[in-house]
C-alpha cells in the first residue's frame, strides 16, 4: 500500500532525482530516518525498482526505433531466444506477449540500415520462425509511471 509520504516521496524522487535522503527530508519535513526507512521499504516492495540514470537512446547515437513481434520455436521455450536477444546492446526489451507472436521487443539503431543490421542479428537464429517489425515515427508520450501514484490515491 503507498500512502500519502510515499506518493508525495515518490514524486519528488521523480522531479529530483539527485535530491538525497537529507534533501527529501527537508522538502518532505519529515525526519531523515523516515525518508530513509520509507526508501528501503519501497526498494524492499519492489514499488523503486532502480536507481539507475534513466538513459536516452537517441542522445546516445540511436535516434531510430522499432518494435519487432516475435514467433519463437515453441520446442525450445523462451530462455535460449532471451540468451540469443541479450547479447544484442541495442534490444532495449523483451515481453513474452498473447495474440499473433510469442515476444515483442523494442529495438535501436543508428539509421536504418543500422536498424537492418539490428533486425539481422536479431534473427541470426533458428529459435525465432518469424518476424514482424513496425519502426517508431515520434515519441508522443515517453514511458511513464507518475501518474500511477494518483490513480491510486483513492485506494
Amino acid at each position: 500500500m503507498i500512502d500519502e509520504l510515499d506518493r508525495r516521496l515518490l514524486k519528488l524522487l521523480d522531479t529530483q532525482p539527485q535530491i538525497g535522503v537529507l534533501g527529501a527530508s527537508r522538502a518532505l519535513d519529515v525526519a531523515r530516518g523516515t525518508v530513509q526507512a520509507r526508501l528501503d521499504k519501497l526498494r524492499d516492495r519492489g514499488v523503486i525498482a532502480s536507481e539507475s540514470p534513466s538513459l536516452s537512446p537517441s542522445a546516445l547515437g540511436y535516434p531510430v526505433t522499432a518494435f519487432c513481434t516475435l514467433s519463437i520455436s515453441q520446442r525450445h521455450g523462451h530462455d535460449p531466444v532471451i540468451t540469443h536477444l541479450a547479447q544484442i546492446p541495442e534490444v532495449l526489451e523483451v515481453h513474452t506477449i498473447t495474440g499473433e507472436g510469442d515476444l515483442w521487443i523494442r529495438i535501436v539503431g543508428r539509421d536504418n540500415g543500422d536498424l537492418q543490421r539490428v533486425l539481422d542479428e536479431v534473427l541470426a537464429t533458428d529459435l525465432v520462425v518469424r518476424s514482424s517489425t513496425v519502426i517508431a515515427l515520434a515519441e508522443l508520450l515517453p514511458y511513464r509511471t507518475l501518474p500511477l501514484l494518483d490513480a491510486r490515491a483513492g485506494d
